[in-house]
């Protein structure tokens, strides 16, 4: 209980960040790359950014000491800095939160970045405030297995419960496709059993929404699907538990 309620005040703390959606005007035709820590304060913002523009991504964690994608970093950009950004749509690579922001709404987005990402202080503030209330958490390389396919999380940023797994996969060093289904609608902020009481239609907008009430029928954050075993699942701890049986060692 301390863990999920620390979660959700690193979710308090960066209020209507990484949740709410404006679809990018395009979307990439082959899948965007980001190396990453969970726990780093500006990958957090390249995050948030992807959830707000609707963009899914090939997400490969770098915890600290992590020896399966740090290298590649340090080989394409010349350092272990992050987040590091892979566009191969376009050959771009950039180290920088508040710059792959910035190219996220001009590439895809089509649109001036909103006046809260060129508040570029407060937002890097507010995010290490946010990684201040889970110390150590998503940054620390636990010993794995690797899995031969790319897990799938259906996730948005600022979720408390989806945080949790995002770090149990950062530390486990698994690389997974980020499946971001942020909220457009009022229904989308309506909790999943409350819906269901009350019969009211989620009625989902966004591509990945509807892909996963079709998949699983229901929608709820996050959802993990294992093409390695067959796996799907709910609800974070459960995940989590997965996970380490899995592919901890």
């Amino acid at each position: 209980m301390l863990n999920v309620l620390s979660s959700a005040l690193a979710t308090f703390v960066r209020p209507g960040t990484g949740i709410s959606v404006e679809p990018a005007t395009r979307k990439p035709e082959k899948m965007l790359e980001l190396y990453d820590m969970e726990g780093c304060p500006f990958c957090r913002i390249t995050r948030e950014a992807l959830t707000e523009l609707d963009l899914d991504a090939v997400i490969y964690p770098c915890p600290k000491n992590g020896k399966r994608f740090r290298p590649k970093v340090i080989e394409m950009g010349g350092k272990a800095q992050f987040p590091y950004l892979v566009d191969p749509n376009t050959g771009k690579q950039m180290y920088e939160s508040v710059d792959t922001v910035a190219y996220l709404y001009e590439t895809y987005g089509e649109r001036p970045v909103p006046f809260k990402w060129r508040a570029e202080a407060l937002q890097k503030i507010g995010s290490s405030l946010a990684s201040a209330l889970r110390p150590g958490q998503g940054l620390r390389l636990a010993e794995s297995t690797l899995p031969d396919k790319l897990l799938e999380l259906y996730s948005f940023e600022s979720s408390p419960f989806a945080r949790l797994v995002r770090e149990k996969l950062t530390e486990l060093e698994i690389p997974y496709i980020l499946r971001n289904a942020g909220r457009t609608s009022w229904r989308d902020w309506v909790p999943p059993g409350v819906r269901a009481s009350l019969d009211i239609d989620s009625e989902p907008e966004l591509a990945n929404r509807q892909a996963l009430q079709e998949r699983a029928g229901k929608i709820a954050i996050p959802y993990l699907i294992d093409p390695n075993t067959g796996t799907e699942l709910f609800e974070s701890a459960e995940i989590i538990e997965y996970l380490e049986q899995t592919y901890g060692v």
